[in-house]
């Protein structure tokens, strides 16, 4: 469907699978790093600091 819509463009573009591959994967790499990050940094707080805070 995209490459039926840029067809009708002069100047045209190539899509290829690889560039949502990429995308994807870049996507995913950064929230298993956030995810990741979050998760250590509540894993290794002292409890009892954030019970007292509340």
């Amino acid at each position: 469907m995209m490459s039926d819509w840029l067809s009708n463009y002069q100047y045209r573009t190539e899509l290829h699978w690889w560039v949502f591959a990429l995308a994807g994967a870049g996507a995913m790499v950064i929230a298993l790093l956030t995810v990741s990050s979050q998760a250590i940094k509540a894993a290794l707080t002292n409890p009892t600091k954030s019970l007292r805070d509340e």
